[in-house]
């Protein structure tokens, strides 16, 4: 019995870091989408903003889980931690980077195309944005393992 409660509490933790992280990964889609992302989902519920927010969510998820897996075999429960927290994190500034290099080489600003919401879809420019969140979740997570 002491084992599974060693097991939850070890997973409490990475699901800690993982929370941060995401937390991080929030504020960093805030900062490069214009207007405040909370109210652009919830509130406005923006189509092109909450793919944005879901497909890096999920890059995000793929990142810390490649970051656990390789810590699981190799590091102690500290270290293992903090490999999460670091890999995870480089994730979100990879991804953040890419989306703000795209947005250069994109014709008007990129946040403001991809929130366009005014068809009776989401811009396109939503989709290929979630999908390079994804793209760099599956390099960085590589890099990881």
């Amino acid at each position: 019995m002491a084992e599974i409660f060693e097991s939850a509490g070890i997973a409490l933790l990475y699901g800690l870091v993982g929370f941060v992280v995401m937390a991080v990964g929030f504020v960093a889609l805030d900062l490069v989408t214009p207007g405040k992302l909370f109210h652009v989902v919830w509130t406005e519920r923006n189509r092109g903003a909450a793919i944005l927010l879901a497909g890096q969510t999920v890059a995000i998820g793929l990142v810390i889980e490649q970051s656990i897996r390789a810590s699981e075999s190799e590091l102690g429960l500290g270290q293992g931690l903090a490999s999460t927290l670091l890999y995870g994190l480089a994730g979100v500034v990879v991804m953040t980077l890419i989306s703000l290099v795209v947005g250069l080489m994109t014709p008007g600003r990129m946040g403001a195309v991809v929130l366009d919401d005014s068809g009776d879809r989401p811009h396109p420019a939503a989709w290929v944005q979630a999908a390079m969140y994804l793209g760099t979740a599956f390099m960085v997570g590589a890099a990881v393992s």
